[in-house]
């Protein structure tokens, strides 16, 4: 799809936020609080992976989710990538520079997610999850790295993760090599002065749940509700802020409390 056009270049920074291909998706919700909070988005998409899965791709989701940052008066643009592809990162960020300018955060929500466990999680499914999100995560920051050139102290690097491996092998494991990969930027990229963290957002419903895991995860949580993409993109907003500049190579919980 074509971008909307910036209301003014210069007024509002660009975060580069991946997985966006659902409008109830934590993603979605992401992207909406930052263009809420003043930020141009530019987004991803997958449509193969959203028609492999349970809910099924959505169809208008890409043009639906554009509008809404547009009627937030961000300048916005969607671009579809397999993120499987290790050439596919530089060619996102060649297309978002060409259509919107230099990103100036950058926002992960992008992932495989596919069931399985120790027995019986095939070695194609694993490499798949490991190349999704742990491989694209690495060659995502750095290429991020390798073209900032942002006032010292305004880079932003955000990952969402999971803790959730116990019928769920390869997710959970590429998610923890997704935690690593991400924190080191917080050390590796100081010259940069841009900032890495990564996120637990804990299980959010976004249309994946049973009735019955729903009703024991709100027992299990403190405040007595689900988390929603609301809720994390909040956080991540707050960590894009100057405000947020001080938190920099952590993994934070933000699940309400649940234990």
């Amino acid at each position: 799809m074509d971008q909307t056009p910036r209301p003014d270049h210069s007024a509002r920074p660009l975060a580069l936020v991946t997985g966006v291909g659902r409008t109830v998706g934590i993603g979605a919700g992401i992207a909406r609080r930052l263009a809420a909070t003043g930020w141009d988005v530019a987004f991803t998409s997958w449509t193969p992976y959203d028609e492999r899965m349970t809910w099924g791709a959505e169809a208008g989701a890409t043009d639906a989710i554009a509008r809404s940052l547009a009627e937030l008066s961000a300048a916005t643009t969607a671009v579809e990538a397999d993120l499987t592809d290790p050439e596919a990162p530089a060619r996102v960020f060649d297309e978002v520079e060409r259509r919107l300018g230099a990103v100036t955060a950058l926002v992960m929500c992008h992932c495989e997610s596919v069931d399985s466990g120790l027995l019986d999680t095939t070695v194609e499914s694993f490499d798949r999850h490991f190349a999704v999100n742990a491989r694209a995560t690495w060659l995502l920051i750095r290429e991020y790295a390798r073209r900032f050139a942002g006032p010292h102290g305004t880079g932003r690097i955000i990952a969402l993760t999971s803790d959730h491996t116990v019928g769920n092998l390869p997710y959970g494991a590429s998610k923890g090599a997704l935690d690593r990969i991400t924190l080191a930027a917080a050390h590796e990229l100081a010259h940069l002065g841009v900032t890495a963290n990564v996120i637990n957002p804990g299980p959010v419903d976004t249309g994946w749940m049973s009735g019955e895991a729903r009703e024991q995860l709100i027992a299990h949580t403190p405040l007595g509700r689900l988390g929603t993409p609301g809720d994390t993109g909040n956080l991540v907003a707050f960590l894009c802020s100057p405000e947020g500049q001080w938190i920099n190579g952590q993994l934070l919980m933000s699940n309400g409390g649940l234990a």
